[in-house]
C-alpha cells in the first residue's frame, strides 16, 4: 500500500485526470476549512519511518501532532532528494490540502523546497537544518534544528568512562558543520574525563550506505576503538556491528538500545514532538511561525537515552551532573583554549561559545585529538 500511495503522489500532477481533480480541490479544501479549524500537515522522509534513526525520530514527532485536535497528518517515506520530493510536496498541497509541510531531509531544501515554496506563497514550509537565510529565502519558508552536539558531549562523557583503550570512534556521513559539531563534542566530552583520549573518524560520504557503515565500524574497532558512535541517517548497522565486535556504543537520532541492550551506553536523541507541536499550535492559532528556530536540552529539542548497564557508577554521576548543568542553560561545549587537529587555535583562551552561538553553524574544523580529515 505504501508503494502504491507513493506512486500516486509523485505522478499525481502528470496523470490525465490531474487537471480536473486539481480544479475541484480548492472547493473541497474550502468546505473542510469551513467545517472546522482543521490543519493538514505533511511530512516527507528520505528513508523508512522505522530506521532506528533520522527518519524514525521525525516520524515519532509526527505521531505526537497526529494526536492533536484538528490535525490531519499526511506522510510519505522513501522519497529521494530529487525532483521526486517536489512532486510529493505538490500532491500533498493539491491532493490533500496540506498548508504546513515538513520536508525533513537535508537535501530537500535547495532547490526542491525553495522551488515549490515560490509557487505556493500561502503554504508554510519548514526544513530541518541550518540552511534558511533571512533576506535570501522566501518568508513562507524556514528552518529548525537542535543543539544535539550537547547530547554528543554527554555521549562522550559516558564513552570516556567506558573506554579502556583511550580510543573512541565515530562513523560520519559528510563533513558539514552539524556533523563536525557532533564529532568534536563527542571527543571533548570524553576528554573532560581523560585528556589522553583520542577519536578516530571515518567519513562514508553518504547519509545512508549500510556497507560502508559496516566497513567503517569494523575498521575503527580493528584500530583499537572500544566505544563507537555515529552521525548517519540510520545508526542501526553501526550499533549492531560495533556491539557484535564487543565495543560499547552511543546512539544518535533515536533510541537504539533494543539493538544492543548490554553494550548501549546512552544516546543523543531528538525530541521533535515538542518542536512540531509548537509549530502546529501556532499555525492553528493563526500566529506567525518562526523562520529560524533553535533549541537544546533545556528547550526540549534534544533528549538522552536512558543509561545502559555498561555505565559505571562514576560515569553515571559525571553524566548526570553535566546534564544538570546543561539544563540550566549557558553550558559551553566549545571553549578556549582550543586547537584544531592541525594545531591552529580555533577558540582563544578567553572565548567560549554558548549553545546558541551562530559561529557554530559554520564550524569547519575537527578539534585536536580527532584523527581524520574534513577533506
Amino acid at each position: 500500500m505504501t508503494k502504491l500511495l507513493s506512486m500516486n503522489r509523485r505522478n499525481f500532477l502528470q496523470a490525465s485526470a490531474a487537471g480536473a481533480l486539481a480544479g475541484a480541490m480548492p472547493g473541497l479544501i474550502a468546505s473542510s476549512a469551513a467545517a472546522q479549524t482543521a490543519l493538514t500537515v505533511g511530512f516527507i522522509y528520505v528513508g523508512p519511518k522505522d530506521d532506528y534513526g533520522y527518519n524514525q525520530a521525525h516520524a515519532e514527532g509526527a505521531a505526537v501532532i497526529k494526536a492533536m485536535p484538528g490535525v490531519t497528518l499526511v506522510e510519505e517515506e522513501n522519497v529521494p532528494e530529487t525532483v521526486d520530493v517536489q512532486k510529493t510536496m505538490e500532491s500533498m498541497i493539491n491532493l490533500d490540502g496540506a498548508t504546513l509541510l515538513f520536508p525533513t531531509s537535508f537535501g530537500y531544501f535547495d532547490p526542491h523546497m525553495l522551488a515549490v515554496a515560490a509557487k505556493h506563497p500561502d503554504i508554510q514550509f519548514r526544513h530541518c537544518g541550518g540552511l534558511w537565510q533571512e533576506g535570501k529565502n522566501p518568508a513562507n519558508t524556514g528552518s529548525y534544528f537542535g543543539y544535539i552536539f550537547q547530547g554528543q558531549y554527554l555521549n562522550g562523557i559516558a564513552a570516556g568512562h567506558a573506554t579502556k583503550s583511550k580510543k573512541i570512534g565515530f562513523v560520519a556521513a559528510k563533513p558539514i558543520p552539524q556533523v563536525l559539531q557532533n564529532i568534536n563534542a563527542f571527543l571533548l566530552g570524553a576528554r573532560a574525563v581523560d585528556p589522553g583520549i583520542t577519536c578516530q573518524v571515518i567519513f562514508t560520504g553518504e547519509w545512508s550506505l549500510a556497507v560502508k557503515e559496516a566497513e567503517a565500524t569494523n575498521a575503527l574497532v580493528d584500530q583499537g576503538a572500544d566505544v563507537i558512535t555515529c552521525h548517519v541517517d540510520s545508526p542501526k548497522v553501526v550499533v549492531e556491528t560495533a556491539a557484535g565486535r564487543g565495543a560499547f556504543v552511543c546512539g544518535y537520532h533515536a533510541n537504539q538500545s533494543p539493538l544492543a541492550p548490554e553494550k548501549y551506553l546512552t544516546g543523543a536523541e531528538w525530541a521533535w514532538g515538542n518542536v512540531y507541536g509548537d509549530f502546529v499550535k501556532k499555525a492553528q492559532a493563526g500566529e506567525k511561525l518562526g523562520n529560524f528556530v533553535r533549541g537544546g536540552l533545556k528547550d526540549g529539542f534534544v533528549k538522552m537515552s536512558a543509561l545502559g548497564p555498561g555505565v559505571s557508577a562514576e560515569g553515571r554521576k559525571a553524566f548526570e551532573a553535566t546534564q544538570a548543568d546543561m539544563m540550566k542553560g549557558g553550558f559551553s561545549v566549545f571553549k578556549g583554549p582550543l586547537k584544531d587537529n592541525k594545531g591552529d587555535t580555533v577558540v582563544a583562551a578567553d572565548k567560549s561559545y554558548a549553545e546558541d552561538a551562530i559561529e557554530l553553524e559554520s564550524m569547519n574544523y575537527l578539534v585536536e585529538g580527532v584523527v581524520g580529515s574534513t577533506a
